[in-house]
């Protein structure tokens, strides 16, 4: 099965870190404006998924959801949640850490996303 998200060891890193301090966490890929273009982190009551985001998948075992506009945008590409040195969005959970979630991408092979187009694996909320 091709995953749509994906993390690296040290974006697990920092989940984890998150998650025993935070507990349940949740991820959300913003479209842009306030809360930056990027992989923000929340508490699942600070923010409300609803009809127009999509859920990726799980990174850590954390629901990763992106927008359903930008999902549109970025269907054909695998978000790789990475982590950088230096300060992220304002609203994200990592925030005070000194390190930033960041979002990469790469193309899906033509093999990939003959495979994803025969899966029924994306949960339209």
């Amino acid at each position: 099965m091709v995953q749509r998200v994906t993390a690296t060891e040290e974006a697990l890193m920092l989940i984890k870190q998150l998650q025993d301090e935070h507990g349940e966490i949740m991820f959300h890929q913003s479209g842009g404006c306030c809360d930056n273009s990027a992989a923000n982190c929340y508490l699942p009551t600070d923010l409300t998924i609803g009809a127009y985001d999509v859920k990726l998948g799980e990174v850590g075992g954390v629901p990763f959801y992106i927008g359903k506009s930008q999902y549109e945008y970025w269907k054909h590409t695998q978000l790789i949640l990475d982590v950088i040195e230096g300060n992220g969005g304002t609203f994200s959970l990592e925030g005070s850490t000194g390190k930033a979630f960041h979002t990469r991408s790469r193309l899906f092979t033509e093999d990939e996303w003959a495979a994803i187009e025969s899966q029924v694996t994306l949960d339209l909320i």
